[in-house]
């Protein structure tokens, strides 16, 4: 069984669905860390409430990412971690990661790349007035939201509904695609 380590920068709500779909056994795979360059955030206690090891760092605390990234790495190496799965994490990393997990890592954006890339996707979205919002997982390479996408689901926009009304829909996809697609790719690695 493979070892997954998921990378948050903020809440965790994915985190939360992927644990609770490996605790329930749909998911196979081990989650024995997670990584946040966000000490303190509602992810950690996500993680800690299910008995996940947290790993975490505070960037400023690093003369480059680079530096970062091989703490990291020595974390990740010491609980043989295969997969990598950023779930909100807002870094954007090196050839340092990238290299030594090669389509190892995969990334949730809120949009259908290669439409509206970056932190802000939702927003950008709705402010340009989009009528099919959706979400997109990715392989990580060294474009910002430019890996290979794996999968995508779109939704339409209905007359009325506020930003709100989108982020609240789009993490229900996230939710339900990134375990159905982690479940295939993990299957696959096996």
């Amino acid at each position: 069984m493979k070892n997954i380590a998921v990378f948050v920068s903020g809440n965790g709500s994915n985190f939360e669905t992927i644990i609770s779909n490996i605790e329930n056994g749909n998911l196979k795979c081990n989650l024995p860390l997670l990584v946040t360059d966000k000490p303190g955030c509602k992810g950690v206690e996500r993680a800690k409430n299910h008995g996940v090891e947290v790993y975490e760092y505070s960037p400023k605390d690093y003369k480059t990412r680079e530096e970062s990234e091989i703490a990291i790495i020595k974390k990740l190496e010491e609980k043989n971690i295969d997969f990598i799965v950023f779930a909100g994490f807002m870094r954007i990393v090196t050839e340092t990661l990238i290299s030594k997990y090669e389509n190892k890592i995969v990334n949730i954006h809120p949009s259908l790349l290669p439409s509206f890339k970056g932190a802000h996707a939702i927003e950008q979205a709705f402010e340009y007035g989009v009528k099919i919002f959706g979400v997109t997982i990715h392989y990580v390479n060294f474009e910002m939201d430019g890996g290979k996408i794996i999968s995508q689901k779109a939704m339409s926009y209905e007359e009325g509904d506020t930003i709100c009304d989108v982020e609240r829909k789009i993490h229900e996809i996230e939710h339900d695609l990134y375990v159905k697609t982690l479940k295939k790719l993990l299957e696959e690695k096996e």
